[in-house]
Formats: structure tokens, sequence, C-alpha cells
């Protein structure tokens, strides 16, 4: 599929939105929270990419495929360690990949990621497509492709599932309230994606894992960006509190010896927990 700019016709530009979080599979116990900056501390828990955003890495790979010159560029904000994440996009192989480095940012809510997505997202050049995960694993928030769009003046398609080049328009596959829906768009356009059994992520192949080592990874910064260095300024939201919470389990033996007795026992005592 091509796109026709001032007259001539190119290759489709799309830009997949990526973010590192801690491991959700890590054990409660190895969890921790800074009270005091209200943030998770990654302790020994393992870094890995946002399972939606892996997701949509693949729905933009199967779009390539099926439309053929399309251009992939992984883009994402985050401290030096994101730039795995970068590698393995680069590993499944998307064409390039941009870092927005953030160690000097501090605390960054929905608002001020998008603003700073949007802003590389201008420095990479005119997209037709931008694609975010639904949500991101970590707080599950579900805002930043939505907000991202705004700033980008793009019309959003929520839920995709799968993207199919129809002509000079494309055909999004989305989860309805009432069912699937069949959206057409000719773009640009951003989605946020969600799982189905049509785009499970792709396992990267060990020759591309040791290539994506190889690749250039492009680091932009807050003055390549040409944005404030005030990006607290951006932020709307305030997290009034972050907590692990607290699960107590507790036993207790009802005596008796017959089960009529235990069964009368039971009953009263759950009729005490005010459970019956």
């Amino acid at each position: 599929m091509t796109i026709k700019r001032l007259g001539v016709e190119i290759g489709m530009n799309i830009v997949v939105c990526v973010k590192q979080i801690l491991d959700p599979e890590v054990p409660p116990q190895d969890f921790q929270i800074d009270p005091v900056a209200k943030v998770a501390v990654r302790g020994k828990a393992s870094l890995v990419m946002s399972t939606f955003d892996e997701i949509g890495v693949e729905v933009a790979l199967k779009l390539r495929e099926r439309a053929g010159g399309a251009k992939i560029t992984a883009l994402t904000l985050g401290p030096k360690t994101a730039e795995e994440i970068l590698r393995k996009s680069l590993a499944m192989l998307v064409d390039e990949a941009v870092h927005i480095r953030s160690e000097d940012l501090g605390y960054l809510d929905s608002f001020a990621t998008a603003a700073l997505l949007a802003a590389g997202i201008r420095s990479i050049g005119p997209v037709d497509l931008v694609v975010c995960g639904r949500q991101a694993g970590d707080t599950d928030a579900g805002q930043v492709g939505l907000l991202l769009a705004e700033e980008l003046g793009l019309p959003t398609i929520t839920s995709v599932t799968e993207v199919e080049p129809q002509g000079d328009v494309l055909h999004f596959r989305r989860e309805g309230d009432r069912g699937v829906e069949i959206v057409e768009c000719a773009g640009p356009v951003a989605i946020t994606v969600t799982n189905s059994e049509t785009n499970v992520p792709r396992i990267p192949k060990v020759k591309d894992i040791m290539a994506s080592h190889r690749k250039p990874v492009k680091a932009l910064s807050i003055s390549d960006l040409n944005m404030s260095k005030d990006i607290q300024g951006l932020i709307g939201t305030e997290v009034a509190e972050l907590f692990i919470p607290v699960r107590e389990n507790k036993c207790e033996i009802i005596p008796g010896e017959e089960p009529e007795e235990l069964a009368d026992s039971l009953v009263r005592r759950l009729m005490e927990l005010k459970v019956l």
C-alpha cells in the first residue's frame, strides 16, 4: 500500500509507541513502593515491554506484510534501560527505533507522556498510522493513546485487533460494545490495539536478536524536541496514594463430630459473620 503526499507516492509510515514496565508477573513479596515519591521500586523485578504495546508491534508488522512498502518505527519514552524494549522491537523486525530519554524529567503522568511522544512523532516526520497499546501493563490507565491522538490532531480508533489494507484505505477490525466492528479510514489515524488470537506477538529468531544489537537507536533529548524543560507544567494529575494491598488469611476450625452437627455449626458461624 502506498500513500500519496504532494502528488508523490511513498510507502506508509507507521509509528508504534512502546513502554518498558516492571514485569507484571513479579511475586508480591518482591514488589516495593517508595511511599514518598509514590512510585514503584524495581528491586529484583525484571523489566519488560508492556503486553499491549508488544501486540501493537505485531499488528504493525502484520500490516506491513499485507500492504508492502511500509516503514515501522518503534518509539519509547523512558530511562536508559528502555533501550532494551527497542532492541526487542528491532528483533521483531521493525525498521527503526527512537528513544526519548527521560532520566531527568521526574514523574510523568499520561498528559506529559502524550505531549512528549507527540513531539517525538513530529520529529520522525509525517506519519500515516500511530499505534499504541490499549493500556499500559503497570498502571492500566488507558489514557496515553487517546491523549496522544488529541495532541497530534488525529482521529482515533480504539480496541483494534487487526488492520487490513483495502485499496487506498485501511479497514480496522475492532471490538465494539455490540460485537465486532469494521471501521474504514484513509489516514492518518491513531489506534489503540487489544489482544486477540490473530495478533499474538511473534517470538524473534536468534539471528534477528543478535542483529538487533548492531542496529542504531536514535536518542532524543528534550532540547532535540524543541520543548520547554518545565515538563512538570504539563502534568494534569497527581498520585494521591500508592500502596500494596495487604491480604490477611485466617483459618477457623468448626467443631463437631457428626455431619449434621458440623453443618449446623458452620451455618451458625457464617450467620455470625454475616456471610449468610
